[in-house]
């Protein structure tokens, strides 16, 4: 590499300088063949898990990064070659505790304003004083059939903070991108990348990569049912950029859309266009309620009809939509709980959390903490706030006491999903258990490729120096040369002179510093490079490739 890098300064010089070429030739040929050599540390970030399509970020396996990691290190050290080496920090999933996977993958039964109506709490959730835990396994007795013994549930509701007053209402409400997985993504033309996308805090609809593209995509709603309901309102928030023609986006609503999931159920249905504001906002904004009034009593599909030409692509972000009526009304608590058909009977489960949207509140509400979104992420890692939450919460806790912890998480290359992690109460703070660990591999450069290696370089120290004098300081053949090593700090390397250290010498102190003092019990097929400053005419550092066989420690000749 080197050498290509000087000739094209060399070349240059033959329109630049009078230098004849005899001369170029002989300066290429003295210059060095060896590569750049370097030892590097390397982290990987968010983005290096996301290129690997590793929407956890860590690795599943350590043989799946040895795979994986060398891509990245030809684009990090390009320009580095022969005996160079990275050690690269990553994240390893070294499994989840026994039965999380029970919690996370728990079918979620949603409590609907029926189940919250036969407790007596006839408004939108729980009022404050109902004790939810004893009020629904009588609602899943009521909702479930045929449970079998051992089946896990997960009941999601909604409780009042204060008791509600008269205002209004959700009948159905929407949210993103906790409600995304609930709707139908219907792709009518255009690339399948583009459309609509879930974000952290909304869906997006947007067509536009570097230009704008001919697409449409709808986002249809599960069936809303609206018997007996009246004088019905629907209200959005959205944010609507770079809208040229005003057809291209709509909120459109269905009484007779089959579900079918299909381009054809969609074109078979009748849809009738809500009269909404389209005005480029700029910025999340919740519009003015709408009439909705025309679906009274109506079962009803709500589409996001999002389109795009090639000269027009906006892009249309939705937070949450709802429809609404004139009713009791309150600021509510998002909250679940775990119960088990045991018996005959639901029970609740008692070693399982499920944090609440207060939950996360609790953590802090500014952008990059959790209650900004009511979930984690990658930015806001569970293991970072958790331990605190939980002892505060359980501020009683007893030594190895023990809690399953499941929460919202937010993947920007996998979307809102569910995970957990199992805590243990040890030496008076929550402990996670280690499902992913962080770890180390190393990577040396070896017949032009990047590969992964055990070298480890070591640098003798002057601690180092003091082993061999107390070791080899009487020693026969050793004598002199351990008496100028300890006046002056460095290996005499001059064949010619009476402290000469010879290969062989160093191979037989070495050997013994790594057995002893820096590599004890180190397994074979260990490698070292061991460096140490010398005299050879002038000061410098040189290096000596070990390996351990059989061992005994060898002079690495590969």
């Amino acid at each position: 590499m080197k050498k290509v890098i000087y000739l094209f300064a060399l070349v240059a010089a033959i329109f630049t300088g009078c230098n004849p070429l005899e001369d170029i030739n002989a300066e290429i040929d003295a210059l060095p063949d060896e590569p750049n050599i370097g030892a590097f540390e390397y982290t990987l970030i968010d983005a290096d898990y996301d290129r690997f399509d590793l929407s956890f970020g860590s690795f599943g396996s350590e043989q799946q990064a040895k795979d994986s990691i060398p891509f990245l290190l030809n684009d990090l050290y390009p320009l580095y070659g022969e005996g160079s080496s990275v050690l690269v920090n990553y994240d390893l999933f070294v499994g989840q505790a026994e039965g999380l996977g029970d919690y996370t993958g728990a079918t979620t039964y949603q409590l609907t304003n029926d189940d919250y109506a036969t407790t007596g709490s006839d408004a939108f959730g729980f009022y404050p004083d109902v004790n939810a835990t004893n009020e629904i396994p009588d609602i899943l007795a009521a909702q479930i059939a045929d449970p079998v013994d051992g089946q896990l549930v997960l009941a999601t509701y909604k409780q009042y903070f204060e008791n509600p007053v008269v205002g209004l209402a959700n009948v159905y409400q929407a949210a993103f991108p906790g409600d995304y997985d609930n709707f139908e993504l219907i792709s009518v033309s255009g690339p399948d990348e583009l459309g609509w996308t879930v974000g952290a805090a909304n869906v997006q609809g947007s067509a536009f990569d570097g230009s704008a593209n001919a697409l449409e995509e709808w986002l249809i709603s599960p069936e809303i049912d609206l018997s007996g309901e009246s004088d019905l309102l629907f209200q959005i928030t959205q944010e609507i950029d770079f809208l040229g023609d005003d057809a291209l986006i709509d909120i459109l609503i269905s009484t007779d859309y089959n579900g079918g999931g299909t381009v054809a159920d969609v074109t078979a249905a009748n849809w009738d266009a809500i009269d909404f504001d389209k005005t480029a906002f700029e910025e999340l904004t919740s519009l003015e309620n709408i009439d909705f009034s025309a679906y009274d009593g109506l079962q009803v599909y709500v589409g996001l009809k999002y389109s795009s030409t090639d000269n027009d692509s906006p892009r249309w972000r939705v937070q949450d939509f709802a429809v609404q009526k004139v009713g009791i009304a309150g600021d509510t608590n998002s909250k679940g709980e775990y119960f088990v058909y045991d018996g005959g009977s639901w029970e609740e489960v008692d070693d399982a959390y499920y944090l609440s949207n207060s939950d996360y509140d609790s953590m802090g509400e500014s952008s990059g903490q959790p209650g900004a979104f009511n979930n984690f992420g990658s930015s806001t890692p569970a293991d970072n706030y958790l331990p605190t939450f939980l002892s505060l919460k359980y501020p009683f806790a007893q030594e190895e006491d023990q809690l399953f912890v499941i929460y919202k998480y937010f993947s920007s290359s996998s979307g809102a999903g569910i995970r957990g992690d199992f805590y243990t109460f040890m030496n008076g703070s929550w402990t996670a258990s280690e499902s992913v660990i962080s770890t180390s591999l190393q990577f040396g450069f070896s017949d032009g490729e990047w590969v992964p290696d055990n070298t480890v370089r070591y640098m003798i120290t002057a601690g180092d120096f003091d082993y061999i004098t107390a070791n080899y300081g009487a020693t026969d053949g050793f004598v002199d040369a351990v008496s100028s090593m300890s006046n002056f700090g460095n290996f005499d390397r001059r064949p010619s002179n009476a402290a000469y250290w010879s290969n062989d010498m160093i191979l037989t102190v070495f050997a013994d510093l790594l057995d002893n003092v820096i590599a004890t019990g180190a397994a074979d097929e260990q490698k070292y490079v061991m460096s140490v400053d010398i005299y050879d005419g002038s000061n410098a550092v040189e290096d000596f490739r070990l390996i351990k066989l059989a061992g005994e420690w060898y002079y690495n000749l590969d």
